[in-house]
């Protein structure tokens, strides 16, 4: 008589662990995100669809009078937009222990790209040779050295988060690389993107926890090296001694921020509307660049202007939250690193345009025209955004220890 086998019997418990895991991932997907990293992405977001509506107002005069199409300007910036949001939204997927291995390569393949200037794919404009021409799109590989340079810094610093109390190994690595780096840029002449290098370092240096007297020597020397640039090149010197208080160089130095001033001031509280500035006909320069906050001044008034210092705000905060919550070095650097970099960099577009700062080329975080600086600044809030969600289970862990601890226990 043939005998059949039986299949085995499975495991009761076995089959109830492999569903109470499944139930435990499924859930951890559909876990409620962090405040923090509804305050990052809305910002972003928010600040990338205004920089666009703004790209299209600024740039169309100055294409209709060339016979372009008016759409130009703003279609290759939504181009950079549509690359650059969801891969935010993908970035911020991918594991901390990924972008910690990605920091080497990252920080050696940007080095490598922003030498790409010096060859015959770079193009000098304006007496900085800092863009590459690849494909009909011109790249600034410097952009994505700032985000390359703040996630390598806070991987050495979070494997000498020990020894951070002895200056060598405080300086070493991190200011001979980071000195590599910013010399490449320097190399183009381009000191503004120099200068939030050197803040990126800094800042990267501050949030590590290195003591005082360890941090003030680099400040002396990134100080000290921004003085010896400007000190040595005549044509930053007369820019940065310029008088704008007056009209006396109108025509020369001072005409762009003459002109900043001026569409801000034109624009009183509400604005003149939206499209209808005067100044981006021809009268300011780089009106859809490094200048596109002060049309947003003159058609959008001081109540656009608050809007914008707003939304800066409320990123800030957010990345500020995820410096403070965190436990992890890495994150508390390297975010450190990013939101001195977004954040600073605004500081100084805007005291550019009221006049605070001399004229450096710096633009507008999210809003500027120029599809790598986007592209490149949703990446960075990518990665802050995947700091940010490692914040709600730490705290939901914590969180579910607590009362699992006191469970069945009697108090007398």
């Amino acid at each position: 008589m043939t005998q059949v086998e039986r299949p085995p019997r499975s495991d009761p418990g076995s089959t109830g662990s492999r569903g109470l895991a499944a139930r435990v991932s499924l859930g951890r997907r559909f876990t409620p995100v962090s405040t923090e990293f509804l305050m990052i992405a809305s910002a972003a977001l928010m600040l990338t669809i205004f920089g666009l509506v703004m790209v299209l107002s600024a740039t169309s005069a100055t294409a209709v009078s060339k016979g372009e199409n008016p759409m130009d300007g703003a279609l290759r910036q939504g181009i950079f937009a549509v690359l650059g949001v969801p891969l935010m939204f993908l970035i911020s997927r991918l594991p901390i222990t990924f972008i910690k291995r990605m920091a080497w390569p990252a920080l050696f393949g940007s080095i490598a790209l922003q030498l790409l200037v010096f060859t015959p794919l770079g193009i000098e404009d304006g007496g900085n040779r800092n863009w590459i021409m690849i494909a009909g799109f011109t790249l600034q590989p410097s952009e994505f050295l700032k985000l390359a340079l703040a996630l390598w810094i806070g991987y050495v610093l979070m494997r000498k988060q020990t020894m951070l109390g002895t200056w060598h190994q405080v300086f070493i690595p991190v200011v001979p690389v980071g000195a590599l780096a910013i010399g490449t840029v320097i190399a183009g002449k381009d000191l503004g993107t120099a200068m939030v290098l050197v803040i990126i370092l800094l800042g990267c240096l501050f949030f590590s926890g290195v003591k005082l007297r360890l941090f003030i020597l680099p400040v002396l020397l990134g100080v000290v090296a921004v003085i010896a640039l400007a000190v040595t090149s005549p044509d930053r010197m007369r820019r940065i001694t310029a008088t704008c208080s007056d009209m006396s160089a109108y025509t020369g130095d001072c005409y762009q921020s003459i002109h900043g001033i001026w569409g801000m001031a034109s624009g009183g509280i509400f604005g003149v509307g939206l499209g209808n500035s005067q100044e981006k006909y021809g009268w300011l320069p780089a009106a859809g660049n490094d200048f596109i906050f002060a049309i947003v001044g003159e058609e959008l008034g001081l109540i656009g202007c608050i809007v914008v210092l707003a939304l800066f705000t409320l990123f800030t905060i957010g990345a500020f939250h995820i410096i403070r919550k965190t436990a992890d070095p890495f994150i508390r650097v390297a975010a450190g690193g990013i939101t001195v970099w977004i954040t600073g960099q605004a500081v100084f577009n805007i005291g550019v345009v009221i006049g605070l700062f001399p004229v450096m080329g710096v633009p507008l975080p999210f809003m500027s025209q120029g599809g790598t600086a986007l592209l490149a600044v949703l990446i960075a809030c990518g990665v802050l955004l995947s700091f940010a969600r490692t914040i709600p289970v730490a705290e939901g862990r914590s969180a579910a220890r607590t009362p699992s601890a006191g469970r069945g226990k009697v108090t007398r």
